[in-house]
């Protein structure tokens, strides 16, 4: 896969090892607690995660919307302060054997902040996803990101295209992936073998491996990221098999809960027997 030339791009090549909110089938999503585990043990190259405004302003790595699913905490992120939602256990709900243990229960797991995220892993790169069709998050996002200097290790965007599109009008020099509908209209269009329309605000493509029972990732599909200069990220993939085969075929990178597996294929590759 051709590198596209935006400075997001420098020093990373196909194909990269991406813990999906920090590897969420190992430790509990979108906390510290598993981007130290993604990045020390498993030597992530890039966490992917998603931010939620709070009600007083600033910005947390969480993936819903409300709390119930991941944390002892009710209710909407966007009805609690950061200190509120600091408060809460987010490791209480976190099992790996269907609820007989919860091993990061009680053990000081919070939600971060998105700050404090990318203060922990200086030298990390990011990718971001924009979750609640809120204004002005995107000019909080901006501030953020410009203030802890990470504008050029962070893919950003939002598969809302409606927010994915202020987000290139507030920071139209960070790379950005494309939201739902655009990419869609790629695809689609490389699927009925037709050019894919032009659209120089995003360079991602972050998508799924299937659609239902069609896989969408393809030779077509990989010519056409190529002579376009973009970039394609999979998503998410947990079985070693598709792992082994996407890393032949050059995909980008690839997201995974599973990011000890997709370290082991990875050093398979490196180191062949």
């Amino acid at each position: 896969m051709p590198m596209p030339t935006h400075p997001f791009f420098r020093g990373l090549s196909p194909t990269l090892h991406i813990s999906h909110r920090g590897g969420s089938l190992l430790a509990p999503e979108n906390t510290l607690a598993a981007f130290r585990m993604a990045v020390e043990r498993y030597h992530t190259r890039m966490l992917e995660t998603d931010v939620h405004l709070t009600r007083d302003g600033e910005l947390v790595v969480a993936h819903d919307a409300t709390l119930e699913r991941c944390t002892n905490g009710r209710g909407a992120i966007a009805d609690h302060t950061l200190a509120e939602l600091q408060r809460l256990d987010a490791g209480h709900c976190f099992t790996r054997d269907g609820g007989r243990t919860y091993p990061f229960r009680g053990q000081g797991v919070r939600i971060p902040s998105l700050r404090e995220a990318l203060r922990a892993f200086p030298g990390l790169h990011f990718n971001i996803e924009v979750k609640p069709d809120v204004p002005g998050i995107e000019d909080a996002f901006f501030q953020v990101l410009r203030e802890e200097g990470a504008l050029e290790r962070a893919c950003v965007g939002s598969e809302l295209d409606e927010v994915g599109e202020r987000l290139a009008r507030v920071m139209p020099d960070a790379c950005h992936f494309y939201p739902r509908d655009a990419l869609a209209a790629f695809v689609l269009a490389v699927r009925a073998g037709e050019p894919p329309p032009e659209d120089p605000r995003y360079t991602v493509l972050d998508m799924p491996l299937y659609f239902g029972d069609m896989r969408l990732v393809d030779e077509a599909l990989l010519r056409a990221v190529d002579a376009h200069g973009k970039w394609l990220n999979v998503w998410t993939v947990d079985a070693p098999d598709e792992m082994r085969q996407l890393v032949s075929e050059g995909v980008g990178g690839i997201m995974t809960d599973r990011p000890d597996l997709l370290r082991q294929v990875l050093d398979e590759r490196q180191n062949p027997r």
